[in-house]
């Protein structure tokens, strides 16, 4: 699944390329899955919008959108003709946003397209489907939990205060942050020198400062190198990133530590694969 830095760096590609542009038309496949809204009131709210920036929030693009054609009354989106209607894109485990011709064959597995003024067209794919579109008429988007780009080191370490599970499950919590997912969990906790099985609440602050430091550190690495390929992510240009060559011990089990040399150990911990060094981190 795309975390914080994939989804960072998706979006803002498609800002850079469709910042401005203004949607003449939209297009929905008939599955139901990926839609919040439904496709009908998402087609005629957003024929005529003007996209004013794409961001992300979390693990979420967020599409701010201008002046909208007044929506029928369809019940989820009563009146989309509000500037601040924005349109949440989730990736979901395999979803992706290219920018491309129209004339570019359409990929299986496309759910949305939305054609440009500027000739182009915004394509949705998600092969497992389990990505999400959802049109808000009042925008205000603001995701589950705390930035962690952002979060202050005080805010941060009050997050854990208290709390009795693994530091790692911790990090994936959505709630507390959001965007955080296995791979920079993982990374960050192996840059801090802790142990992802320790419980949270028990960690003192000179610990979670140094979590908190490597959080940000390994983040803005990843954004820098365009996310991780591990799977099926790519940028909205259809190109891998390259951040899984420095990966220090995600997807690396078995493999010697490169700070000290010994074997990386994988674990089961809150049902996802984790890796840990087990001299490095304690």
């Amino acid at each position: 699944m795309p975390e914080l830095p994939e989804v960072e760096t998706i979006a803002n590609g498609v800002n850079r390329r469709v910042r401005g542009d203004r949607i003449v038309s939209a297009w929905f496949s008939h599955y139901k899955e990926p839609f919040k809204t439904p496709p009908a009131v998402m087609a005629e709210a957003l024929a005529g919008q003007r996209i004013s920036r794409v961001r992300r929030v979390g693990k979420h693009i967020v599409v701010d959108l201008g002046e909208a054609r007044q929506a029928r009354a369809y019940g989820k989106v009563p009146n989309a003709k509000s500037p601040g209607a924005q349109l949440l894109v989730h990736l979901g485990m395999t979803g992706r946003l290219l920018i491309v011709k129209p004339d570019v064959p359409v990929a299986p597995h496309t759910h949305a397209a939305f054609q440009l003024a500027s000739g182009r067209e915004l394509r949705f794919v998600d092969p497992r489907r389990f990505g999400r579109l959802e049109l808000l008429a009042q925008g205000g988007f603001t995701g589950p939990g705390s930035e962690p780009l952002t979060i202050f080191l005080d805010d941060f370490v009050a997050l854990f205060r208290g709390r009795k599970l693994a530091i790692k499950a911790a990090l994936l919590n959505q709630s507390l942050l959001h965007g955080v997912g296995n791979i920079y969990a993982d990374e960050s906790l192996f840059r801090a020198r802790i142990r992802p099985t320790r419980i949270a609440g028990r960690l003192n602050r000179e610990r979670l400062s140094r979590l908190h430091r490597g959080l940000q550190t390994v983040l803005k690495a990843a954004i820098r190198a365009g996310g991780s390929s591990v799977s099926d992510y790519v940028d909205a240009d259809g190109e891998a990133g390259f951040f899984q060559i420095q990966h220090n011990v995600y997807g690396r089990e078995g493999l010697p530590c490169r700070i000290c040399g010994t074997p990386i150990r994988r674990i089961v911990l809150a049902g996802r694969g984790t890796h840990f060094c087990p001299l490095c981190q304690t």
